[in-house]
């Protein structure tokens, strides 16, 4: 994963077009497919970038639907591939994602492999891409602050399947949990203050 940061970091600095595709961006690292689209996909979810959460929690989406049919996933549909980011934006993705990856690094190691092996086993039948779904959902419904919790969660997976840890395996869904438990407690919120708002005016 050295080698991953440094490809990261040496792109960001040679960094010349006006516009980057996300196809172009998910070549830089090399042969991680499955995991490298969930992190690449969900990290830019994290950030303060416009529109980025809604054209990639849908990518996610079709990516979790992908894995759930058992396909390919070197390669996500032309119509998410193929979406651009300014040379500005992709800076900063490019940033995040070596930032990232030198993290995990420090982090990151093979462990715990038969919770990776388990999940690879079963990815097409089981919750992987179901979890890979609802947290697409959470990034991409305007909720406050909620696109965090998923994007990190889903990341989070897609480390524990580049390095086959399966201590990341486990700590993403320990993310999800809270990502979801935050979604739902604020709708439920949201939703009692106001009937209680509605229930103080004077209907008749």
């Amino acid at each position: 994963m050295d080698r991953l940061e440094q490809r990261l970091r040496q792109a960001q600095a040679g960094l010349r077009a006006e516009r980057v595709t996300l196809q172009d961006l998910a070549a830089l690292h090399g042969p991680a497919a499955q995991g490298a689209w969930l992190v690449l996909l969900a990290l830019p979810c994290a950030l303060p970038v416009p529109g980025t959460g809604t054209v990639l929690g849908l990518g996610l989406m079709i990516l979790a639907w992908r894995m759930l049919l058992g396909h390919d996933l070197a390669q996500l549909p032309d119509r998410v591939g193929r979406f651009e980011l300014s040379r500005d934006h992709a800076h900063k993705v490019l940033s995040a994602l070596s930032r990232f990856h030198a993290l995990a690094g420090r982090w990151c190691r093979s462990r715990l492999t038969g919770l990776v092996d388990a999940l690879e086993r079963t990815a097409p039948l089981a919750w992987m891409p179901l979890k890979v779904a609802l947290m697409a959902v959470l990034i991409v419904l305007p909720i406050p602050f909620g696109n965090v919790l998923p994007a990190l969660a889903v990341a989070l997976l897609g480390l524990g399947l580049v390095h086959r840890d399966g201590l990341m395996v486990a700590l993403s869904s320990v993310v999800a949990l809270l990502a979801t438990t935050y979604a739902v407690g604020l709708g439920l919120s949201v939703w009692l203050l106001g009937g209680q708002w509605l229930s103080s005016f004077n209907w008749v």
